[in-house]
């Protein structure tokens, strides 16, 4: 029986991996994150561990003895990465180095999340193998994982995503989350319509992660959401399927946000591989909204 150590746990991502894989695996699971206790407490091991602290990753890995490090911790906040650039690299890229030098002795597995921000936005969607081209710092420390992952040697599986959404415990907000919130009280929000990619429901997320560590993969894999349409697009779908107003979701552009950091507009990461190799049928934007309305007990 594989044993896998879950870092970020507490996040949206790693109670969505944490939730799936111990109703649908038969893995030994532990879950771990900087916090004191578990939001979600079902009965697993729970360590609370900072992986930006090499000695407490190196304890942990020696003590608990893992097949595999899921990591689902991540600074994923694109504007602050501008201005924290320093809490921003500890937490992509050195803490990514501190599982890498706890692995290798141990012949682990690492498996890694990156993202579309790796790409600069001018000819999406793309591809495993396109080449990357960061236009913000957040985008240049994910890539920069990805490099350090695979220059070790480690063996290791990156999954890149993009515009994850999904319910959790305690988890901060996300784009639909967002939404759904103003809309439901008939508050107006402006949504940009020149932003192009896949939005992801995180339950799939979590099935394209399990379905690569059954088939022992490596590499490299895209696994998001089947549609790639605008932000805007996405918002009318929500609107439909919650029945919200539309007439409070007002159209505008990327620039008009003047947000701190670029992003790829027309992105989008084709999962052709992850269909093809690992068995992945992703739901598009309709069906994951849909299981999101569910989930939130509309």
């Amino acid at each position: 029986m594989k044993r896998i150590l879950i870092t970020g746990a507490n996040g949206l991502l790693g109670q969505a991996i944490t939730s799936l894989f111990k109703r649908e695996s038969d893995f030994d699971l532990l879950q771990s994150s900087v916090e004191d206790a578990p939001f979600l407490d079902i009965g697993l091991d729970y360590i609370k561990m900072d992986i930006t602290n090499k000695e407490e990753v190196k304890k942990t890995v020696n003590k608990y003895s893992p097949d595999v490090i899921l990591n689902c911790a991540a600074f994923t906040d694109v504007d602050k990465c501008e201005t924290e650039r320093e809490q921003c690299w500890r937490l992509n890229v050195d803490a990514i180095k501190n599982l890498i030098i706890s692995a290798r002795p141990n012949n682990l597995k690492i498996i890694h999340y990156s993202t579309d921000y790796i790409f600069d936005g001018k000819n999406g969607p793309y591809k495993e193998d396109s080449i990357p081209h960061p236009i913000s710092f957040y985008g240049r420390s994910k890539l920069a994982s990805e490099n350090a992952l695979i220059i070790s040697g480690v063996d290791s599986i990156i999954i890149r995503t993009m515009v994850l959404f999904g319910v959790g415990i305690k988890v901060k907000s996300n784009f639909a989350l967002w939404m759904v919130n103003n809309l439901r009280n008939n508050t107006p929000i402006n949504i940009v319509d020149d932003m192009i990619g896949n939005s992801t429901m995180v339950d799939d997320l979590a099935y394209g992660t399990l379905k690569a560590l059954e088939r022992d993969a490596r590499g490299i894999y895209n696994i998001t959401g089947a549609d790639i349409i605008s932000r805007f697009d996405f918002a009318m779908i929500l609107c439909d399927v919650f029945n919200f107003n539309k007439t409070l979701v007002r159209k505008i552009k990327t620039k008009d946000l003047n947000q701190p950091a670029l992003r790829p507009l027309n992105s989008g990461l084709i999962t052709y591989k992850a269909e093809t190799e690992l068995g992945f049928k992703p739901m598009d934007t309709l069906e994951g909204l849909r299981l999101f309305k569910y989930q939130l007990g509309f």
